[in-house]
């Protein structure tokens, strides 16, 4: 059995699609637990309904000690991504866990990616250079934002009449189509 980590930030519709996916595959995976820095963020009613364990974390315990590292190792996780999550990830953790951290962005990296680069941001950045694609990057994390070996990327089209939501739109399209399935066969590789 792999067991999965999921960190999110916001509404966690991604969070539900992972869960989802490996809900009933004959690939053995258990998304054992939800983590956020957001005791408010939707994800955490999303985890419940899943029925799926979750945590809320600040800062200190994040940045300035192991223990999320050391809840992770109790848990046996194999794998943490990263749906929506918008802290810098540290270096303890990424050295705890070694190419074992994926993530998503919204844009085709190095394209819109960095600090402040997420979510409507970098859709309308993406409109306002009045790009004619866009798309989305599966990457592993490394200490850099955005920075990490990419596994995968799916492009759509920006039409000239599209706007930062139409485009967020295609973009949701191509992660809820894409993520799981990329996890999936990362999964089968360590």
């Amino acid at each position: 059995m792999k067991r999965l980590a999921i960190f999110a930030s916001g509404s966690g519709s991604n969070a539900e699609q992972i869960i989802n996916h490996f809900h009933n595959r004959s690939l053995q995976v258990c998304v054992d637990l939800i983590l956020t820095n957001r005791p408010n963020a939707y994800v955490l009613q999303r985890a419940e309904k899943l029925g799926v364990e979750s945590y809320v974390f600040n800062r200190a315990s994040f940045y300035d000690s192991d223990a999320i590292i050391n809840l992770l190792n109790e848990r046996h996780i194999d794998l943490i991504v990263l749906a929506g999550f918008l802290w810098l990830v540290p270096k303890n953790l990424i050295a705890a866990f070694p190419n074992k951290i994926i993530n998503i962005h919204p844009a085709l990296l190095p394209k819109y990616g960095g600090k402040g680069m997420y979510g409507q941001h970098v859709h309308q950045a993406v409109v306002a250079n009045k790009e004619i694609e866009t798309g989305i990057t599966i990457h592993l994390v490394d200490e850099i934002y955005d920075n990490g070996a990419i596994l995968r990327q799916e492009k759509c089209e920006v039409q000239l009449s599209d706007t930062a939501d139409t485009v967020a739109e295609k973009i949701h399209k191509l992660e809820y189509k894409y993520f799981a399935e990329t996890i999936e066969e990362y999964l089968t590789k360590i």
